[in-house]
């Protein structure tokens, strides 16, 4: 199992503010979103060489805001990384599953309680 790329996604309850923000301060520049036609759920920014991923976080009312920062993991197989990060001792919230994206997808929990996606793009499964 090797892993791809790394990039941090950023959670926010305001999504198109964010993406602004970065869009403004840092010159990002959009490269994918994912939603609705009327709002977007994830924007992917380019920043320099850089990826940044920003994903709405819809909390919970009377809970206040979930995770407000996330990593994500491109491994060449997401099945394989899984049953590895289990046995290491690290904390289930998903199993593998493919995305109505295109992508196959588990989400775990390092020990520290960080949430952390395993994926395999779409395009990766056909290498």
């Amino acid at each position: 199992m090797a892993v791809r790329s790394l990039f941090p996604i950023l959670l926010t309850r305001d999504l198109p503010r964010l993406v602004s923000f970065y869009e403004h301060a840092l010159q990002a520049r959009v490269g994918y979103r994912f939603g609705s036609p009327d709002e977007d759920d994830y924007v992917s920014l380019t920043i320099g060489e850089a990826s940044l991923g920003i994903g709405r976080d819809p909390g919970v009312p009377g809970r206040g805001s979930g995770d407000r920062i996330a990593l994500w993991f491109y491994v060449d197989d997401v099945d394989t990384a899984f049953v590895r990060w289990r046995a290491a001792g690290g904390d289930i919230v998903a199993e593998p599953a493919d995305m109505p994206w295109g992508e196959r997808v588990a989400q775990v929990r390092d020990p520290d309680g960080n949430l952390v996606n395993l994926g395999l793009a779409a395009s990766a499964s056909s290498d």
